[in-house]
């Protein structure tokens, strides 16, 4: 892996990881003004809890080193909430401005993925 690549992989998943814990943190609390959005998201409280609790544990699976799988996983994971995140405001018509987070973070999370180093990265052995 290039020294560059590493750069890019550790700027994406810092940025990732820490954006990931501060909306967790407010989803599991409800405060921030999650509690309004996915309300008017149509999606009830307890589930911006539930996103919360999985996505701090995300960060902590992305970070710690091995486990190749799980990290694959919680990539995956990352992906969905954060696409799904993009429809359910699309769907309700939101301003663009609402799509500025979840695109930004759906962009590192694919910019993570992609920069990973090769022992984070499932081999065909261990497929």
């Amino acid at each position: 892996m290039t020294k560059r690549n590493k750069i890019i992989y550790w700027v994406a998943t810092v940025w990732l990881a820490v954006a990931m814990i501060a909306s967790g943190i407010q989803q599991i609390f409800t405060i921030g003004g999650f509690v309004e959005i996915m309300e008017r998201l149509g999606f009830p409280t307890y589930f911006s809890v539930i996103l919360g609790v999985w996505k701090t544990a995300g960060v902590v699976a992305i970070l710690i080193p091995k486990f190749p799988l799980l990290k694959e996983w919680v990539y995956a994971g990352f992906f969905f909430v954060m696409s799904g995140a993009i429809v359910s405001h699309l769907a309700v018509g939101d301003e663009a401005i609402e799509l500025f987070a979840p695109t930004f973070l759906l962009t590192l999370t694919v910019v993570s993925w992609y920069f990973r180093p090769t022992d984070r990265k499932l081999s065909s052995t261990q497929q």
